[in-house]
């Protein structure tokens, strides 16, 4: 076990590392083209830090497994939402901008929503099957380029840094790919050793599997997202959360069901309602909140979600 405990560590201090030189590089890179630090945010650290539920969601897409495939993404966007956002909140109030209102979190609740009504439509509406077909995928892709593009378009600021504009540019891509690579690695080391600690502990493959598995997956957008908030770059830790969670439904599931039709009815009604309740809380706090940012307050409350969450997956174990 002592093995297992130190490449724990070593896992650790990569992710938190790597999430350190990923904000640095991002920042830098928003500065020198002239993009907000919500839109790198919501682009190129959420895509990044998406990795292993794309991973998890393709290959159980491949393999027919569409519980596995949909519930890495449901049980994702919860953690996401509830305790990294919470986390970062209660770190540093995260700014709430125009475009965060009308398009970013309305989108976010919009998606979310779409994915509960495909899960249900079968058992609702005697309409096809619970969950997604290819079609859904294709629409749901289209969906998120459409998204992409606009969020490029609009997000552009005028504080551009123009020296050193090719040694800086090349600086900032080794700090953002270097940082995902420290993420990823160091992420899957330490679930890797994590998942091999609690087997030692006699844990079972189910407590493992919603605990450490569930968490694991999200570990880089945790790590990025805390780190953000500490250096006071709330934007990006906003945009690397609902990034996330609208890439994760629309990109990796519209893409796991063009791979394979993914069948819903292995999703509880408890893991809907919970996905729901994160995404209408983020939108109601937006129009609720003082001074336009989710204060300390709204953290607790999506803390205490998650843990009513997690509290009750243990209790059904």
């Amino acid at each position: 076990m002592s093995g297992a405990i130190v490449f724990l560590i070593i896992g650790l201090v990569l992710v938190v590392t790597g999430a350190d030189v990923l904000i640095d590089g991002a920042s830098a890179f928003a500065r020198k083209w002239g993009v907000s630090e919500f839109v790198i945010g919501l682009t190129i650290v959420a895509l990044g830090t998406s990795a292993p539920e794309m991973v998890v969601s393709f290959i159980s897409a491949i393999q027919g497994n569409s519980d596995m495939a949909v519930g890495n993404i449901i049980g994702s966007n919860i953690f996401n939402t509830a305790l990294i956002l919470g986390i970062s909140a209660v770190i540093c109030p995260i700014t709430i901008t125009h475009e965060n209102t009308h398009r970013d979190i309305p989108l976010n609740i919009a998606v979310t929503s779409v994915l509960i009504l495909l899960g249900l439509r079968q058992s609702i509406f005697h309409l096809g099957m619970n969950g997604m077909n290819r079609t859904d995928g294709i629409l749901f892709l289209a969906v998120f380029v459409w998204y992409m593009i606009t969020s490029f378009r609009n997000g552009k600021q005028t504080d551009t840094d123009s020296s050193d504009s090719h040694d800086s540019f090349v600086k900032a891509s080794i700090y953002i790919i270097g940082g995902l690579a420290a993420l990823v690695f160091g992420g899957r080391m330490f679930v890797n050793n994590a998942e091999t600690i609690a087997r030692m502990a006699g844990w079972s493959d189910k407590f493992i599997a919603i605990t450490i598995l569930a968490a694991g997956t999200s570990l880089p957008e945790l790590a990025t997202s805390v780190v953000a908030a500490i250096k006071g770059r709330s934007q990006l830790a906003l945009g690397n959360i609902i990034g996330s969670n609208t890439s994760n439904i629309l990109l990796i599931l519209g893409g796991a069901s063009l791979i394979h039709p993914l069948d819903m009815n292995g999703i509880a009604l408890t893991d809907y309602a919970a996905i729901f309740i994160c995404a209408l809380f983020l939108l109601i706090s937006t129009f609720t909140c003082t001074r336009n940012r989710f204060d300390r307050v709204e953290g607790v409350i999506l803390l205490i979600i998650e843990i009513t969450y997690m509290g009750w997956l243990i209790h059904t174990v």
